[in-house]
């Protein structure tokens, strides 16, 4: 892919920009989070925990840091952001370092409990009694009868076809892999370009579908338009910029016509989880709330609580619902999401994005997201629940 063209006097005026974000661009590119917090251990350590019944505490091995991070740290501070004389734009890469420091203490301390943990908060925050209320809502109402297309049918190979097939509405390269070492069923490699896909999972019509606008509708194209843009910082991602992205990436699968009940449903578990997480719950613990209590199949109840307890204690999974209700409740204001889709961005750094744009050091992305042009959800049920959280 071609490197953004800078406007001449562009690059003269904002120079020291430009130099800060192309040495945070070849920092940032080594500490892909994902990377490291997912355990390489997870199917033999999943056979063991059912084996005892539910009871023993799964021990996660993780891939060993490819960096050091004393000395990434130590890189991130060095930069001499007082040379950036625009006052926006050095605020907002000082918020950017700070973010990836705690980025890197992240991934430092995955396996060593409560470290990785509380350096997890800082990044991903904790639920709020609100998300929790909003979980409990929806987790209140029964299930839809199971159809035809809920069935798992498909193998990766399939879904690599079906994937293959889909992206060819969008003008980007479609990079597939297959792994063994990754949480969800599929999920994209930003610092790759790529879409990952799990080697031993098995796909119904629905998940192809769901997956397809989620990763390829959304977290590709923020990843391309991300990478067209003159700051690098778009690709990399924003500070908080998880909640938004994933707000989206649903909100994508609601438009596109394939958001269920039970996946807005396991997006509450997954709150609950890391509300079960932050109230000092062990793994087992969390589990048998999901599986006995809320009478979640075993496997499902599993990766539901990896999810959560992985590294030590992880609270990404938390954003999901929170970054949902509120693109939709943009959505039912009529404004713009534009802007969303420029990169890596986050809600909170909308009017830094507006100036970057004004000033021409950011521009509309190429890819738009296909499924917001029209709405094909026709489930009344999921057009009352999102009309009503809090």
């Amino acid at each position: 892919m071609t490197e953004p063209r800078i406007h001449p006097d562009l690059q003269h005026q904002y120079a020291r920009v430009l130099e800060i974000d192309t040495h945070l661009d070849r920092l940032v590119k080594r500490i892909e989070l994902l990377q490291y917090v997912n355990p390489l251990n997870t199917e033999k350590e999943k056979h063991r925990f059912f084996a005892s019944k539910f009871t023993e505490e799964p021990q996660f091995k993780y891939p060993k840091l490819k960096f050091d991070p004393y000395k990434l740290h130590r890189l991130f501070f060095s930069h001499r952001l007082d040379r950036i004389e625009d006052p926006v734009i050095r605020d907002m890469y000082k918020e950017v370092i700070y973010f990836y420091a705690n980025m890197v203490q992240c991934i430092e301390t995955i396996g060593h409990g409560k470290r990785f943990y509380y350096n997890s908060l800082r990044v991903y925050g904790t639920p709020t009694e609100k998300d929790v209320e909003n979980a409990r809502f929806i987790l209140h109402f029964e299930d839809e009868p199971a159809f035809g297309n809920m069935e798992k049918r498909h193998s990766p190979e399939a879904a690599r076809a079906y994937f293959e097939k889909f992206a060819k509405q969008y003008d980007f390269p479609l990079d597939i892999r297959f792994s063994t070492h990754i949480a969800a069923e599929a999920m994209v490699s930003n610092s790759s370009r790529s879409l990952l896909i799990k080697r031993n999972a098995r796909f119904s019509d629905n998940q192809l579908l769901t997956l397809a606008h989620h990763e390829i509708g959304v977290h590709l194209v923020t990843t391309f338009n991300g990478l067209a843009q003159p700051l690098k910082i778009f690709s990399n991602g924003l500070p908080k910029n998880v909640e938004t992205q994933e707000g989206l990436a649903v909100f994508s699968e609601y438009m596109g016509g394939a958001l269920t009940l039970k996946r807005l449903k396991e997006i509450s578990y997954r709150v609950l989880a890391s509300d079960s997480l932050s109230k000092g719950y062990s793994f087992a613990d969390t589990f048998d709330l999901i599986h006995n209590q809320y009478k979640l199949d075993r496997d499902a109840a599993f990766t539901i609580t990896l999810r959560a307890h992985r590294g030590g204690g992880f609270t990404k999974d938390r954003l999901y619902l929170s970054g949902l209700r509120k693109i939709y409740k943009r959505y039912l204001r009529e404004e713009s999401i534009d802007r969303m889709l420029t990169g890596k961005v986050a809600l909170d750094f909308e009017k830094q994005i507006a100036y970057l744009q004004d000033i021409g050091l950011a521009v509309k992305g190429p890819h738009d997201c296909l499924s917001f042009r029209d709405k094909r959800n026709t489930n009344p049920t999921l057009d009352f629940i999102l009309n009503n959280l809090k």
